[in-house]
């Protein structure tokens, strides 16, 4: 079932989850390009919300989902797939994030993804390469958030490397500034952490190397609106603005009375923080001037959502990557991934796999379920499950790749049942999925060495039942091997497999 295209939804939404503010854009889609028709922002500061034992406070929770329910109002009517939301470094580090998901995914009726801080960063500089000049050097991208800042350098729309750093002006608030006292020391402090935290990725940066410097974020924008009100710039940060700025921030000594053009009100607090780390970044990086971009994380959730219902999926391209640097045999993957997919199809409705996502994780499980062969034979669907989990995969959520982990790792032999139980209600499905995904492996496990005949396949609840023509399993012992033994793995989690 093929997505509905992006240009065909009346509007499309993306809903930034950060760890200092939630942030809402709607647009229409345009020819390709997006007409942004309401922004809606809210300082939540949901990273101010996480204890030591890394879990997030209910008063926090709360806070984020009050905000969640004035977006709901607009987002309500929109249908699946046009609304995008994405969970940053507060989500990524909560332990108990899945109940902050659970909760705002019933007040948004849409599903909570929560990225990882590679992904992060090439959705940013996707969303500032549309919202600058298109020039054809390199530019370097920076973005300090609430509880990490992102690293890019790209070239045009494609990113070339993508880093994200523990460093944020809310963590960095709580832990150099507590309590709105900004002296020298702590100052110090602060810039000092944050710069032995940018040394390990400065070679790679400066390898690479730049024409252009920009910033994407409230905090980057508050400073040079600060450093041009001051007379110093026209809205850029700049060394000499930095410098001013430093001087004007110690003399005045409390967050709170940083009353600054510039610097709104509930910036104020955060403000010493994201100062500290953005003198850094300029040291590390040599840096005389950064231009602002309007566009950063949610601009880039919205264009990637685009280009996924305009066949640009960059998901599509990643898996190919994958594939390519793990030698995986792609005949025999195109093979599976046809058998699986036409598999889906005879028993979709019976098993409720009808939704887009069952058949999207299916193919690309097909596509890569073999990628731990080139580690080792010897339980390569393990060794492929851990690649797949924790390799940085754009364009995927932590969430999908769990999910394509797991039906990875129950391609063969025993199915990890407890596993499966750990996603709920999908569980169910996913093993479904996984039944399927085995099916069309075994299937073709003689690796298109001979004509493959048509089978029928019919479901119902824990049942699946296989008919074979007339005399094709007597005559292929192999292929009755493995069904026979394929019965009594499922039997194992309680599937009922026929085979005739």
């Amino acid at each position: 079932m093929p997505h509905t295209p992006a240009e065909s939804f009346p509007l499309i939404a993306a809903i930034d989850l950060g760890s200092n503010s939630f942030h809402m854009v709607l647009a229409k889609a345009d020819h390709g390009e997006i007409r942004i028709l309401e922004r809606l922002g809210d300082k939540v500061q949901l990273a101010a919300g996480i204890d030591e034992q890394r879990l997030l406070s209910e008063e926090a929770m709360v806070r984020g989902l009050d905000c969640l329910r004035r977006f709901a109002q607009l987002t309500a009517s929109l249908p699946e797939g046009a609304v995008r939301v994405v969970g940053t470094n507060a989500l990524r580090e909560a332990r108990n994030r899945d109940e902050f998901i659970r909760r705002a995914e019933e007040i948004l009726g849409h599903p909570v993804e929560v990225i990882s801080g590679r992904e992060e960063a090439r959705l940013i500089y996707l969303g500032v390469s549309h919202s600058i000049a298109d020039t054809p050097g390199k530019r370097l991208v920076a973005d300090i958030g609430g509880g990490s800042t992102e690293f890019i350098v790209g070239q045009r729309f494609e990113p070339l490397l993508r880093e994200s750093l523990q460093m944020g002006c809310v963590s960095y608030t709580q832990r150099f500034f507590r309590d709105g006292k900004i002296t020298p020391a702590r100052y110090a402090q602060a810039y000092t952490v944050a710069r032995l935290e940018i040394m390990g990725i400065e070679h790679a940066l400066r390898r690479l190397g730049w024409e252009d410097v920009v910033g994407a974020s409230g905090t980057i924008k508050a400073i040079g609106l600060t450093i041009q009100a001051a007379g110093l710039g026209t809205g850029e940060v700049n060394v000499e603005g930095l410098a001013w700025l430093k001087r004007k921030v110690f003399k005045i000594g409390e967050a709170e009375k940083l009353d600054l053009d510039g610097i709104k009100p509930d910036r104020r607090g955060i403000f010493p923080a994201g100062l500290a780390i953005l003198e850094a970044i300029f040291d590390a990086c040599n840096i005389q001037r950064m231009s602002h971009s309007e566009g950063a994380l949610r601009e880039g959730v919205l264009y990637d959502l685009l280009g996924r219902h305009q066949h640009e999926d960059v998901r599509e391209r990643t898996l190919s990557s994958l594939m390519e640097r793990y030698h995986v045999d792609l005949e025999q993957a195109a093979r599976v991934e046809s058998k699986a997919l036409s598999a889906l199809d005879s028993v979709a409705q019976d098993w409720q796999l009808q939704d887009d996502w069952h058949r999207e994780l299916l193919r690309w499980a097909a596509k890569v379920h073999e990628v731990g062969l080139d580690i080792a034979h010897y339980q390569y669907h393990k060794h492929g499950a851990y690649l797949v989990e924790h390799s940085d995969l754009s364009g995927f959520s932590r969430q999908d790749q769990q999910m394509l982990a797991l039906l990875v790792r129950g391609h063969r032999r025993n199915i990890p049942k407890d596993k499966f139980a750990d996603f709920g209600a999908e569980g169910v499905k996913l093993i479904r999925l996984c039944v399927l995904l085995r099916f069309a492996i075994l299937f073709h496990h003689i690796r298109g060495t001979q004509e493959m005949p048509n089978v029928q396949l019919k479901a119902a609840g824990q049942r699946l039942e296989i008919q074979f023509p007339q005399d094709w399993l007597e005559n292929n012992p192999l292929t009755q091997a493995d069904f026979t033994q394929e019965a009594e793995w499922l039997k194992r989690i309680g599937i009922e497999l026929s085979v005739s």
